[in-house]
């Protein structure tokens, strides 16, 4: 075998200069690294050289400290949660929340505000603010004021003068008389403008005597809400006729006196007693008399039982209610006795029973929930009739039932919350047809 040994070293040498090319050309050539560039010093373009440290600049170093506290206070403790808490407000809507709930009518003309100020070594001072452009100007259909002046005298004497207006278009009328029927219902409105001075004197335990004399003016229309119909259209459809002083108002002259004998003892002592009251009012319509007078009259006599001596208390009462003409002119059946609302039978509307008489028999038990809130709940029995109870049937009676929670303690204004139900006649198959929820503070409206 003939052997080649410079052959094999120049094949050598070819094979590995083409494998260090090919390599080369598959491998890609890596990007140079870069690095900033260190910051440029600013120039001296005007060759003064950096600013001396002067004596200012160390002694403002001294507030500094001290006010640091305050400073981490304020930074800290206040504008950062309190901004922190105004942007998750804003983000939740709750301005706009706020503002539609203080705020009501067409545009949000009117709302209240809670308002508070206090100044220490003074009293603070804590109210409601309101507001409502363009009263009176755009045609309200509910409105309502009240202005009352309280004058105490020894002991718990006290003298009232008042002074209210209502404008409301949703009062109820279903007839006169026991028979009336939930399906007649008709909504009228009042405009009622009432002035009055009212004497209250407190005398043994809770006995006391009220006495006072009042002017109100009354002018009635037919009113509307929802889709009930008006006074006036059920009056034309024969489904009753119309009641006496719907077509031209009356201003009432009158006097009230009203005594109350009652052996009870003022909250917190037991509630156990018995109550005795009588009351009359006498008015006549300065507009048409003489011939126009009328009186109210009526009593109520209860008992009490205070189950363990801690306001939790049971009441049996019965109460007769009546109105008489004084002249030849009929009574505003405005002014008749009715029941409902905050009076006796109070799971029906305001006014739904009017008539000449009434008779009620109510059970009732109360009991204390908080200092100012108690709760209740009632039931009672009976109707309005004609003249004198001359009607009086007990076929013709009605049950009302009420369960709620009512603020005590203050003569003006009180928080109610009731769910009550009231009942045709035992005739007419004694079934629940009326059912009235009332939420809210009551002004006596």
């Amino acid at each position: 075998m003939t052997s080649c040994p410079k052959a094999c070293a120049a094949f050598a040498l070819v094979t590995a200069v083409l494998a260090g090319t090919s390599a080369a050309r598959t491998e890609e050539p890596k990007p140079p690294v870069t690095r900033p560039s260190p910051k440029r010093p600013v120039p001296d373009y005007e060759g003064r050289g950096p600013a001396p440290t002067t004596a200012g600049d160390v002694a403002i170093w001294v507030p500094r400290i001290v006010l640091s506290p305050l400073y981490f206070t304020s930074e800290f403790l206040i504008r950062r949660p309190l901004g922190a808490l105004i942007s998750g407000a804003e983000r939740a809507n709750l301005p706009t929340i706020l503002y539609n709930f203080f705020t009501f009518g067409p545009d949000n003309k009117a709302g209240f505000a809670p308002i508070a100020f206090i100044d220490f070594g003074f009293n603070p001072s804590v109210g409601i603010y309101f507001f409502w452009d363009d009263a009176f100007f755009d045609g309200s259909d509910w409105l309502a004021g009240l202005l009352t002046e309280r004058i105490h005298f020894h002991k718990k004497d006290s003298l009232t003068l008042a002074v209210s207006a209502v404008r409301r278009p949703d009062h109820t009328f279903f007839g006169l008389g026991p028979r009336t029927l939930q399906s007649d219902i008709s909504r009228y409105g009042e405009d009622r403008i009432e002035g009055s001075a009212l004497l209250d004197l407190a005398l043994w335990r809770a006995s006391r005597v009220q006495t006072g004399i009042g002017v109100r003016d009354v002018s009635l229309y037919n009113g509307h809400y929802g889709d009930d119909p008006s006074l006036g259209r059920q009056v034309d459809a024969g489904v009753f006729p119309l009641p006496y002083g719907f077509d031209r108002g009356y201003t009432a002259e009158y006097n009230h006196v009203l005594a109350a004998l009652d052996s009870r003892r003022p909250r917190p002592e037991p509630g156990s007693g018995v109550r005795v009251e009588v009351e009359a009012e006498q008015g006549n319509d300065l507009r048409r008399s003489p011939g126009s007078g009328w009186i109210r009259y009526g009593a109520t006599a209860g008992g009490f039982v205070d189950l363990n001596d801690h306001g939790r208390v049971m009441s049996l009462s019965a109460t007769a209610l009546f109105a008489d003409p004084l002249g030849d002119q009929p009574i505003p059946f405005t002014e008749l006795v009715s029941l409902g609302g905050s009076g006796p039978m109070r799971g029906f509307y305001p006014r739904r029973l009017v008539d000449r008489s009434a008779a009620v028999a109510t059970v009732r038990y109360r009991w204390p929930i908080w200092v100012w809130l108690d709760g209740s709940i009632q039931a009672a029995v009976g109707n309005a009739f004609g003249t004198h109870l001359n009607e009086f049937r007990s076929r013709l009676l009605r049950f009302s039932g009420a369960l709620g929670v009512e603020s005590v303690g203050s003569p003006d204004s009180s928080f109610e919350l009731l769910v009550g139900l009231g009942t045709e006649t035992i005739e007419h198959g004694g079934q629940v047809d009326s059912v009235r929820v009332v939420l809210g503070t009551n002004h006596g409206f």
